[in-house]
């Protein structure tokens, strides 16, 4: 995620000294291109079943989305699980499934496991409805994970007001298996312990091309540095160029936008997500959020197409803000950032493989820390023995979307009549 007009990170970031230079003409058996949450995840995995992993990012570790994202830690999927098992059949539907309700356990084992130093709470993640078509569709979603032995419950309208303390909501659904994590904390941490574990991390390397000679992929870099490696994973989803041909042109980058309030005072903090839950409402252009380590609530929601030029382009999430919390109208926003988010037709993450021993893994639909977190270590075990069952999603050719750059401009115009819509609901 790019920044802009305040730095949201008010935690020291990892030293870039920790990391190591490129040296040129290196030889390893993975080179992954994006040091992100997917990223370092498959490079410790990796490394872990015996592989030399060289980790290349164009800007620095923590910078990214895996640094600045909205901190929830959700499993599952955009899609239910019926709908998985009808639309990839029993086999493969069944362990898409069990992958997706694992995912958020795989982040916090990895904490627990390393001992990494990321604050964290794990109480939940709540999805709040404000009409009863909502109700009735979180009323679906619990009867099929409550079915599956999960951890997860319905709320009425006094139970989701007592545990947000947010106004406008008929109720929502409870999933106790997720969590809120510090994800700055958490990519530096996966980068800490992936060079404990022998990855080389180099940052500011951004690659220009690869090459295939003789089963040996080459890597050169804007800096001049190459590489070579047995194997590529490209893992920059929503920052995707044009390294791998038509890959950029499968996913619809948008904009999330997300400010901070200053740190509550200990009678509004009381009120306001007591247990510290996640909440995601039920809106078109939804809005989420969360209350961070230090103590402020973070807000998010889809912003403008456009990059930002002024602190007004976040005042649609300031409005919400209010909205939910009239309490707030009088703390001060102290932190405004947006990034890019990686969407894909379908909803769902894409691995290409378009050539033998080159990976890309795209559209993390707003569920990344999880969904990447585990899905590494898919990766990892896939590069190591080639059995494709260790990815739970199918390999799929890359599939340009038709008219592409006219895209942007369809869905913005979208998201103004979704606004519109949500706006005529309240």
């Amino acid at each position: 995620m790019a920044t802009a007009f305040s730095d949201p990170i008010w935690r020291k970031p990892q030293a870039a000294s920790t990391f190591q230079s490129l040296p040129n003409g290196e030889r390893v058996d993975l080179a992954i291109v994006g040091g992100g949450i997917m990223g370092l995840s498959t490079a410790l995995h990796a490394a872990r079943l015996g592989l030399s992993v060289q980790v290349l990012d164009a800007g620095e570790i923590g910078r990214g989305a895996s640094g600045l994202n909205g901190g929830q830690v959700i499993p599952g999927l955009k899609y239910d699980p019926e709908w998985l098992l009808e639309h990839f059949g029993p086999e493969r539907g069944e362990a898409l499934v069990n992958f997706a309700a694992s995912t958020a356990d795989a982040v916090f084992d990895l904490i627990r496991d390393e001992k990494l130093a990321v604050p964290f709470v794990r109480n939940g993640w709540i999805q709040a409805a404000h009409t009863e078509v909502a109700l009735k569709a979180a009323a679906n979603r619990d009867r099929q994970w409550h079915a599956r032995g999960a951890d997860v419950r319905l709320l009425d309208a006094a139970e989701i007001a007592a545990r947000t303390g947010a106004r406008g909501y008929l109720g929502g659904w409870l999933d106790r298996r997720a969590g809120v994590i510090d994800p700055l904390a958490y990519t530096s941490e996966l980068a800490r312990v992936a060079t404990a574990a022998g990855v080389k991390i180099a940052e500011r390397q951004r690659v220009v091309r690869l090459a295939n000679a003789a089963g040996v992929w080459r890597i050169l870099t804007e800096n001049g540095p190459e590489l070579q490696a047995k194997a590529v994973v490209l893992a920059t989803n929503a920052y995707t160029d044009g390294l791998i041909p038509g890959l950029a042109q499968t996913i619809v980058p948008l904009h999330s936008f997300q400010i901070a309030t200053a740190p509550l005072s200990p009678d509004l903090a009381a009120t306001i997500l007591p247990e510290g839950q996640a909440v995601s409402d039920s809106r078109r252009i939804l809005v989420y959020y969360r209350k961070s380590a230090d103590g402020r609530l973070v807000l998010g929601g889809r912003g403008r197409m456009a990059l930002p030029t002024s602190a007004g382009d976040w005042a649609h999430l300031e409005r919400a803000l209010v909205r939910l919390y009239p309490s707030l109208s009088g703390v001060a926003i102290e932190k405004r950032w947006f990034g890019r988010v990686g969407m894909t037709p379908d909803h769902l993450p894409h691995i290409h493989e378009p050539e033998q021993g080159l990976l890309a893994v795209v559209g993390c639909q707003g569920r990344g820390v999880g969904l990447m977190t585990a899905l590494g270590e898919r990766i990892a075990g896939y590069l190591q023995s080639g059995d494709a069952r260790q990815l739970p999603f199918p390999v799929s050719p890359i599939r340009p979307i038709p008219f592409h750059a006219f895209r942007q401009v369809g869905v913005a115009a979208t998201i103004a009549w979704y606004r519109l819509l949500d706006a005529l609901e309240r």
